[in-house]
């Protein structure tokens, strides 16, 4: 035994220990504290580690949570995969997972801005990009700076899997080895008006883009025709399990990145088989005769996503904040149209619930009295089906008070 063995077991021993009282005497969650001791104790240990597993990263600013479940659902027809289904994806949550891995697979959910880190550390076989749009505009009010440094961090990765309609991300992925492509059909181009590479302007952005410095829309061995996913030509059917359009994109990719592993038929089963909520997204629960369903929605793309999965007939609940990750900044909700709301019962709650109901106002929406909790504007709508739309730190207080697990 090495001495660096030895430091390495007695930094993860610490570790789980003060997890464990994170868990069961703080009642937070203990990857974060785990992985922070791992890396200040052991970090060396951690990406020594991380080189006898077989490591799938998945990145993007929206459907990351969802694709990497569906990748993991794939890989389990072969075997054990190991994953951070808790979404813990900076540097301490990826560390931990890493660390306590027993499985020589591991699918990892990576931040954007965490992807040049965590090939650096981890040294991934595969690097999955699915979009880049305009985030909290306090951490990345620009996507061209993230695309150059995902492209420069790629060059150590064998293998890029990535989404053939956004031009950033195709761009970004070239940067690895060997490339792989899955088309969607369309996709969010608000943010996909100059060429990554030259920085004229894109020809057709919505068809078959291209520009003249050469930089064009690529071709796809997964596609999406007629909502039906076709992998090398063979028809797989239409993915129906979860809801929404950009959940056919998240399956269509994550077949691209474990076809090489996994027989697609074989795959898409296991994904519908095995995908039916993630992390309390898509969740159906009842609450004093409303059914419920939970959605996740962060930024303009994941919103009009989102806003696009909304059930006919069914009354709307929007929780809306503007605190911790979600940032500070609410001009966003201006390049999101909620015009679809229009005569549809609905709701709005949140810390900065009043800044949504003024942007519905301007759209013509009446939300009527704005309500503090998120249980008091439920009971405000009819029974019958509600959707219930929130931000990320606002599906935390949606999940709380409905006692969603």
């Amino acid at each position: 035994m090495t001495g660096i063995s030895i430091r390495y077991r007695a930094a993860l021993a610490l570790a789980r220990a003060l997890a464990w009282a994170s868990r069961h005497l703080l009642h937070r969650g203990g990857n974060v504290i785990g992985g922070a001791v791992m890396l200040r104790l052991a970090g060396g240990g951690i990406a020594a580690k991380a080189r006898r597993h077989r490591i799938t990263i998945v990145t993007g600013t929206n459907g990351k949570s969802t694709t990497t479940a569906m990748i993991t659902a794939a890989l389990r027809v072969r075997g054990a995969v190991d994953t951070n289904a808790d979404g813990s994806n900076t540097s301490h949550g990826l560390a931990w997972c890493v660390a306590t891995a027993k499985a020589h697979e591991i699918v990892l959910e990576v931040d954007e801005s965490w992807l040049p880190w965590a090939v650096d550390t981890f040294g991934p076989a595969a690097a999955v990009l699915l979009n880049l749009t305009r985030d909290q505009l306090h951490r990345r009010p620009e996507i061209q700076p993230m695309a150059a440094a995902w492209r420069t961090a790629l060059q150590a990765v064998p293998c890029a899997v990535a989404v053939a309609e956004d031009p950033a991300v195709v761009w970004a992925a070239y940067g690895a080895r060997r490339t792989e492509f899955a088309s969607t059909g369309d996709g969010w181009t608000s943010d996909t008006v100059l060429c990554p590479q030259c920085g004229e302007v894109l020809h057709d952005r919505r068809e078959v883009w291209a520009c003249n410095c050469g930089l064009t829309m690529p071709a796809a061995t997964v596609e999406i025709r007629d909502q039906r996913i076709v992998v090398d030509g063979q028809d797989l059917g239409i993915y129906e399990r979860l809801p929404g359009h950009v959940n056919v994109v998240n399956a269509a990719v994550a077949l691209a990145a474990t076809r090489d592993q996994v027989e697609p038929t074989r795959a898409l089963a296991a994904i519908a088989e095995q995908v039916g909520d993630v992390a309390g997204r898509y969740r159906d629960v009842t609450v004093e005769g409303r059914r419920t369903r939970l959605l996740l929605a962060k930024n303009p793309a994941g919103w009009q996503a989102v806003l696009g999965m909304l059930r006919e007939g069914a009354s709307i609940l929007l929780v809306f904040s503007a605190e911790g990750v979600d940032g500070r900044d609410t001009t966003w909700l201006y390049d999101v149209s909620f015009e679809g709301l229009r005569g549809r019962p609905t709701a709005v709650a949140g810390q900065r619930g009043t800044d949504l109901a003024v942007r519905l106002h301007l759209d013509g929406i009446d939300v009527g009295d704005l309500h503090r909790s998120v249980r008091s504007a439920l009971m405000a709508l009819p029974e019958g089906e509600v959707d219930v739309v929130a931000t990320y730190a606002s599906f935390q207080t949606v999940r709380r008070e409905l006692h969603v697990a």
